[in-house]
């Protein structure tokens, strides 16, 4: 994908997530460390524009909360920062890509420690397949079809860059 094409699929998510509730009160958004963090940021700027008002953001570190922490290597731990009160609201989860699930499946463990949303969505930008767990996305900017030998590499640069989403071979 090119800047166009996940300019269109983020305005698309936009739109959709914004027939949840019509008038914004109820939604806010989580970006998944790290590369959902970006996205949801986007993705606030649209909604906010929609709306005509602010939607909360937060980010979420899950690297503690993951199944397979006992085979990596110490996490690379970024903040989380969730500055309101997700008990009532429907909180999308957003991340770049999602692949076997697990990173989703922490997400939700460790938003459960900030409280009892009405209801939790997830959007992503690329759903590439593979799951190893029952989640699928409520949100899709793309759906890709991989290998288990390729990697997807999503790219989102500042102002005046350019964005693109790379699918690669595992050497």
């Amino acid at each position: 994908m090119n800047q166009p094409a996940i300019e269109r699929a983020l305005a698309r998510i936009a739109h959709e997530i914004a027939e949840l509730d019509l008038n914004g009160n109820e939604v806010a958004l989580v970006g998944i460390q790290r590369g959902g963090v970006p996205l949801a940021e986007r993705l606030r700027r649209l909604l906010s524009g929609i709306w005509n008002q602010s939607v909360p953001l937060g980010t979420l570190d899950v690297s503690m909360h993951r199944d397979d922490l006992s085979r990596r290597a110490a996490p690379n731990v970024q903040p989380t920062v969730i500055p309101f009160d997700v008990t009532g609201k429907t909180v999308v989860l957003v991340d770049d890509v999602l692949f076997s699930g697990r990173t989703v499946r922490a997400a939700l463990d460790a938003l459960n420690d900030f409280g009892r949303p009405t209801r939790i969505q997830l959007a992503v930008l690329i759903d590439r397949g593979h799951r190893e767990l029952p989640i699928r996305a409520d949100f899709i900017g793309k759906n890709v079809s991989t290998s288990l030998s390729e990697k997807v590499h999503v790219r989102l640069s500042g102002a005046g860059g350019s964005d693109e989403v790379v699918v690669e071979k595992n050497p």
